[in-house]
């Protein structure tokens, strides 16, 4: 009897009997509850109002395009499919020689509205769409078009990360935007010169750079001009090889050693003077500590 009291009176605070005389953990409850919060948020890392702002922003987006189609001339639609590999676009390119002569206006500008919805909504295919402005248009129009259409793509997608994006970058790349955030923190004063040589060379994709940016306080007009400039040579190297897509067998063969290297080289002279003045800041530096 004085065995099974002291066994009582020796139990943790956190073990309760209920009315069958059985112990329950309160700790464990309210870990696996917390555990099972933990899970639900992983895996849906939006909440429901940001939910319910993205889709509205899609259905908005999906309808304006939907519009847009809906008032051009008719086609062959059957045909008509986003290219995923260079045989795709080469039947695509095809399909489209002819309408796009007769109804240039139109065309370009369902080309545009599919570009930069692409964009706004991170889907895979712009590489082909800038390929097939090459094939379509020539490298001078087929520039301008890709430049200006990634650029404004890339805006769009700035602004809805900006309203968003948060919680979904947070649980896609924490490490990866960690890492951005202490870089552009130490970069500040030369922001500009450090976007263009993240928009030239291929060092982080430009899905995360659209998306993070907001979220690391880069200005606007910064990313504005980083995006417009900087994605100039990557676009003129797609779109002149839209020119000889027989030659292309896939899209590796656009980025080799050599074309890694150009861009590379690019980006180097980007934030060449930052690197100067540093430099000369370290030089006062040192001449006035003797």
């Amino acid at each position: 009897m004085l065995g099974r009291e002291l066994t009582v009176m020796a139990a943790p605070r956190n073990l309760t009997g209920d009315s069958g005389g059985k112990l329950v953990v309160k700790d464990e409850e309210s870990a696996a509850a917390s555990s099972s919060k933990r899970t639900k948020s992983e895996r849906f890392p939006l909440s429901r109002w940001e939910f319910v702002v993205f889709f509205t922003v899609f259905l908005v987006f999906t309808t304006g395009l939907l519009c847009i189609y809906l008032t051009m001339p008719a086609a062959e639609y059957g045909k008509l499919k986003l290219p995923r590999t260079i045989s795709d676009l080469r039947l695509l390119k095809d399909n489209l020689g002819s309408y796009a002569s007769e109804y240039p206006a139109r065309f370009i500008l369902g080309y545009c509205s599919t570009y930069i919805f692409m964009q706004t909504f991170m889907i895979p295919g712009t590489i082909f769409m800038s390929l097939l402005a090459g094939a379509l248009f020539g490298v001078v129009r087929g520039f301008v078009l890709v430049v200006l259409n990634a650029t404004a793509g890339a805006c769009s997608c700035f602004f809805l990360s900006k309203l968003v994006g948060r919680p979904l970058v947070c649980w896609l790349w924490p490490e990866k935007l960690r890492f951005f955030q202490a870089e552009i923190g130490k970069r500040r004063d030369k922001l500009l010169n450090y976007m263009l040589f993240l928009r030239i060379t291929p060092t982080l994709p430009n899905l995360f750079i659209n998306l993070s940016s907001p979220i690391v306080d880069i200005p606007f007009h910064v990313f504005f001009l980083a995006t417009l400039v900087g994605l100039m040579p990557a676009s003129y190297i797609t779109v002149r090889a839209g020119l000889a897509l027989g030659d292309l067998k896939s899209v590796k063969d656009l980025y080799d050693f050599k074309t890694l290297s150009v861009l590379f080289l690019i980006g180097s002279i980007s934030i060449f003077p930052a690197l100067l003045k540093r430099k000369r800041i370290s030089d006062s530096s040192a001449y006035w500590l003797m």
